[in-house]
């Protein structure tokens, strides 16, 4: 294929504008909280696929675009990928995870049982590509798969803040039984599932704090 550039469609803003856009969304995403208590109220497919839309604007290696993402509303399923969850999760909190780990997860107040998927209207599980197939069967490379994913996940989340939903990145590992109930190919590995919905009227999150910019960026100047 030849390189058939087009022209960039680009706004220009003034300074002051850049500084007030960047101040409003970091108040925006600021207020984002990963949530566990959901509300069975009704979620349109359409805001789902304008997430999904979005997620798919993200840049990719080689631009593949390495992902597929699976949208469940149907309550059978949902059911099902629940009893699929929990019965790995609890094999996670009773004989898997380090006392290390439980300890850690103890002030965000997880455990295995996880309701809120069946109660939430839409499940969706993103999928990694690890290489793709043509239109005669044959395996294309992909490139930078994980970083690319996330990315997309990372846009996907923002998405989902910024029109009002809430979810939760959710990888109850091992994950292979996502690829056997959604009936994905063997190309594609389970990355993140998001329950996805309004927060329930009495929903309660961990009283954590995020860590301050001087302790996450270092300047050279």
């Amino acid at each position: 294929m030849s390189y058939t550039p087009v022209p960039l469609n680009f706004d220009v803003n003034s300074p002051e504008e850049m500084e007030e856009r960047a101040r409003s969304f970091f108040e925006e995403m600021n207020r984002r909280r990963s949530v566990r208590d959901f509300s069975d109220r009704d979620v349109p497919r359409e805001l789902i696929e304008y997430a999904i839309r979005t997620a798919s604007t993200a840049p990719s290696g080689a631009h593949r675009q390495p992902w597929t993402f699976v949208a469940v509303n149907n309550a059978d399923l949902k059911r099902e990928i629940r009893e699929a969850v929990e019965e790995e999760e609890k094999k996670n909190y009773d004989e898997r995870m380090t006392d290390e780990w439980l300890e850690a997860l103890h002030p965000i107040g997880t455990d295995w049982q996880k309701p809120f998927l069946e109660t939430v209207p839409w499940i969706v599980v993103c999928f990694a590509q690890n290489y793709g197939v043509d239109e005669n069967g044959e395996k294309v490379k992909h490139y930078y798969v994980q970083e690319s994913v996330g990315i997309a996940c990372g846009f996907f989340i923002a998405t989902l803040h910024h029109m009002g939903l809430a979810t939760l990145t959710h990888t109850p590992a091992p994950m292979r039984f996502l690829t056997d109930i959604l009936n994905r190919p063997d190309n594609e590995r389970p990355y993140i599932l998001f329950p996805i919905g309004y927060p329930a009227d009495d929903a309660e999150v961990p009283n954590l704090s995020r860590r301050d910019l001087d302790d996450v960026v270092q300047w050279n100047r």
